[in-house]
């Protein structure tokens, strides 16, 4: 890094130069309980100045209330950053509590529409399926998508959460720039079949969640206990109950090799995501997400942070321990349809 800010990298072999960390933007808006917009902006600012490019937001995060609050930050910086949004997971008029996933064309054109308006730009730099509809052929919505490149209203293509066999039939119907999926020192599933799809394929890895949606940097215990009545992580496996307790005994192994570098946590579980880049021979961009500035900068200097071979390995048995599914469906994610 030179004066704080991170170093770049491409995003995949067709997409464009982002940081080597992107911001997930979601928890500003939607998932995670209250925020504070005024300090959410200015983690926004912040993480710009430290040379972070990629900003992920999707229109199912507070049903679109994400993208608005996003659109002033981008039109204020149209030309420095890349904006990352999604569709697929529709809300049906009779219950907004619901979500439905469709991948179908007139979906996708009415959803990128939508997208374009509230975020309130000419074009996306880069549009994923948040997840897939198995009823529908992946050529078929990924042909739809790659008309609106050459429409103009979208640059980039990417994936989330699709199985190596569905990125690879993606891929031939149009170059994917990146596949996104959650992938950290507890969650690795990805890494038997997905990554070496990726690494085949040239498309980037974008790891959501590679704080383990904050467990990983210790700023929860149980998540029924410690986390507001409004927190989706109240409903998640690994963050209740006997499972949080033992998986909190691993986060042990992981202070050991923070102290050994005088960092966090977190930055440790950053910097793994980060290296395996080296370790998978593909770009990696950690996305990782927060409303506070001070988060930014803690996150963006572990990208300096290298572990050594010996520390990799002792890291490397955690995820095999760590108790509970990362959702309680999985059949949503790649790991549950490979």
């Amino acid at each position: 890094m030179t004066d704080g800010r991170i170093t770049t990298a491409k995003l995949g072999d067709n997409g464009p130069e982002v940081g080597v960390q992107g911001l997930g933007c979601m928890g500003m808006s939607f998932a995670y309980g209250p925020s504070d917009e005024d300090t959410s902006r200015a983690t926004l600012e912040r993480a710009l100045e430290l040379g972070v490019t990629l900003y992920d937001t999707a229109d199912a995060y507070g049903a679109g209330e994400n993208e608005r609050f996003l659109s002033p930050f981008f039109k204020a910086h149209r030309d420095e950053v890349v904006i990352a949004t999604k569709f697929a997971l529709s809300i049906p008029p009779d219950d907004p509590t619901r979500r439905v996933i469709r991948n179908d064309p007139p979906y996708i054109r009415e959803a990128v529409e939508a997208s374009l308006k509230r975020l309130d730009v000419d074009v996306i730099d880069l549009y994923y399926m948040h997840r897939r509809d198995v009823n529908v052929p992946i050529e078929e919505s990924v042909g739809t998508m790659a008309d609106l490149v050459r429409e103009g209203k979208v640059k980039h293509l990417g994936l989330s959460e699709v199985t190596a066999g569905e990125l690879r039939a993606a891929h031939a119907v149009h170059p994917i720039a990146a596949v996104q999926s959650e992938w950290s020192l507890f969650s690795r599933d990805i890494e038997t079949h997905v990554v070496p799809a990726a690494r085949e394929l040239g498309v980037a890895l974008v790891a959501y969640s590679p704080l383990g949606r904050g467990f990983l940097t210790g700023s929860f215990t149980d998540a029924e206990q410690d986390l507001s009545d409004g927190d989706f992580r109240r409903r998640q496996p690994r963050f209740t109950g006997d499972n949080a307790m033992a998986n909190a005994t691993l986060l042990e192994l992981i202070r050991s090799v923070a102290e050994a570098h005088d960092a966090t946590i977190g930055q440790i579980a950053l910097a793994w995501a980060q290296q395996q880049a080296t370790i998978h021979g593909l770009q990696v961009i950690p996305i990782p997400g927060t409303r506070k500035p001070s988060r930014v900068e803690e996150n963006t200097a572990a990208t300096g942070i290298v572990l050594t071979d010996e520390q990799l390995e002792l890291l490397d048995g955690i995820a095999a321990q760590v108790a509970g599914p990362r959702y309680a469906d999985m059949a949503f994610t790649s790991a549950g349809r490979e």
